[in-house]
């Protein structure tokens, strides 16, 4: 909203937020006769829903159109509660009928005029006069006490919404009350093992025919379901240590445990890391040892023998001393714990997580291809080399990009704190429903705000004024349109408390994107407006500084 003031929008002022008392009143419409200033109209508009005589000419064809209609339209969005409107023309209409019936039966149409009456008076007619009385009562009052009635920010009537699921795939069950997602990505990197594993069947178990791709398939959701152990481990370990976990999600390499917040000590950090391996090794142990009494060279064998490697395998990718692997998380553990700082610790595990891309990009087909892995050169095929080639340039871009994304997590981390939202939100003021574009203009202007909040006539707030829509509004039309044509109507998610801060800030923004939300303090009162625009520049000048 940072148009000049002869636009009739708030004049931009200084920038930079500061702290500020709750909401001002909005003065009466009609209490005084305002002085001219360069909005024109505005004033007038306010007491009359009319623009004054020193409204330009061109303009008197489109006020006077929108002076006749305006009131049909913003009436039921005034008064939400006087719905039944009908009622009176209904009575009416009996009264006329009965006056026309009258000739005819004289003591019908008088028992008929009776309860005519009887029934006006008990519709709405004198509820609209009350409610009219008491709805101009209410506009005089200041919109930031804390409402009665319906929780604020809610609509009448309408029932709280369930949380958002995070989503991100097939939703599998929710174990320790965490939802596990498996990604689409799943299916691909299946339908790879299963070719994979089978073509080794083939070789091991030449009788089970095109059989052979069941059990690999068998093989493949087995392999993944220790890959869910591995992740519960850390779940587990994360809920003991009162971390909230946001999903598991299965994916093309492997899984992923999104834990909201860090650890507070390396300890615990150690402990969330070191788990998830400790359980594929034990996996790997129990495999083991349920192949000893299995005949080798059977079904069973097979899949128990596989199982166990690639546990085993799983245990000591995962412990490499790089992030974003659980090894990279044990080292910056340690590091944290010497140097008693956590950016020192994740600087020096990211370095060395991308170090251990580069040497799996290029080792690890060096190593596949000399026979360290099994193979031998005189088997190796072409096809085999660019397997090996394409697999080792897929983890050393997942381990090289997740080391950067650890970083950069890091770096977001320790700025956070500095984003507050009683520091960037906007000063605004409250208006009703009807109340016209150019006059709540005004209004902004004479308290300094830079934003606009919608209320009820109890002084619920049921939407925000976006800043976009009012600078497409021409300035000669905003004596006619309404501010509720321009609002955005509040929810829930919408609504954040002025204390909020760092990180938990940000979890609210993400809980419901927008553009503009709307701050309160403890007590309900409106405190202000805050703008993602606002909070993405304070981010952005706070990343820029050095750590």
């Amino acid at each position: 909203m940072d148009v000049s003031g002869a636009s009739g929008q708030p004049r931009s002022g200084d920038d930079q937020p500061t702290d500020h008392p709750a909401v001002p009143t909005p003065p009466p419409p009609a209490a005084e006769a305002p002085a001219p200033t360069e909005d024109g109209p505005d004033t007038d508009t306010a007491a009359t829903g009319t623009p004054d005589s020193n409204a330009p000419d061109s303009n008197t064809p489109g006020p006077e159109a929108a002076r006749t209609e305006e009131p049909k339209d913003e009436a039921p969005e005034t008064t939400g509660t006087t719905a039944p409107k009908t009622e009176p023309h209904e009575t009416g209409a009996d009264e006329a009928g009965a006056d026309q019936a009258g000739a005819d039966q004289a003591e019908a149409d008088r028992a008929g005029a009776d309860k005519a009456e009887t029934d006006g008076a008990k519709t709405p007619e004198g509820t609209p006069d009350t409610a009219a009385d008491t709805h101009e009562t209410h506009r005089t009052l200041a919109h930031t006490e804390p409402p009665t009635g319906p929780a604020p920010g809610m609509a009448k009537g309408e029932p709280p919404r369930p949380p958002k699921e995070p989503g991100g795939g097939i939703l599998m069950g929710r174990p320790f009350g965490v939802p596990v997602y498996v990604a689409p990505s799943w299916f691909l990197v299946a339908a790879l093992i299963t070719w994979v594993f089978g073509g080794q069947l083939d070789r091991v178990l030449p009788e089970l025919g095109a059989a052979r791709y069941l059990v690999s398939l068998f093989f493949a959701v087995a392999f993944y379901a220790s890959v869910l152990v591995h992740e519960l481990a850390h779940t587990v370990a994360a809920i003991r240590f009162k971390l909230p976990v946001r999903r598991i999600q299965l994916q093309f390499f492997g899984g992923v445990s999104e834990i909201e917040k860090e650890a507070e000590t390396p300890g615990r950090e150690f402990v969330l890391a070191f788990v998830g391996p400790l359980l594929s090794l034990v996996l790997a142990g129990l495999f083991y040892l349920a192949m000893k009494p299995v005949q080798p060279g059977t079904v069973p064998g097979v899949l128990l023998a596989g199982l166990m490697v690639s546990n085993l395998i799983v245990a000591a990718f995962n412990l490499l001393p790089g992030l974003p692997l659980d090894g990279g998380r044990m080292l910056r553990a340690v590091v944290w714990k010497i140097t008693g700082k956590p950016m020192s610790g994740t600087v020096a595990a990211a370095w060395v997580g991308r170090a251990l891309a580069v040497a799996v990009l290029v080792g690890l087909p060096l190593l596949n291809s000399s026979g360290g892995l099994g193979g031998g050169t005189e088997e190796s095929g072409g096809m085999d080399t660019v397997t090996d080639a394409l697999l080792a340039a897929i983890l050393a871009a997942i381990i090289w990009t997740g080391a950067g994304n650890s970083l950069r997590m890091a770096r977001l981390r320790e700025h956070l704190p500095e984003l507050r939202a009683r520091t960037l939100t906007r000063r605004a003021v409250p208006v009703e429903t009807d109340t016209p574009l150019s006059e709540a203009l005004r209004r902004a202007n004479a308290a300094g705000a830079r934003a606009l909040v919608v209320v009820d006539a109890d002084g619920h707030p049921l939407s925000l004024v976006r800043e976009s829509a009012i600078v497409g509004v021409p300035e000669h039309r905003r004596p006619w349109v309404p501010v509720s044509g321009l609002a955005q109507d509040l929810t829930d998610d919408m609504r954040v408390s002025a204390e909020l801060s760092g990180e938990e800030l940000l979890d609210a923004l993400r809980a419901a994107p927008a553009t503009e939300y709307l701050v309160v303090e403890n007590t309900g009162e409106i405190y202000g407006v805050l703008s993602a625009a606002d909070v993405e520049r304070a981010f952005v000048k706070a990343m820029a500084r050095p750590s």
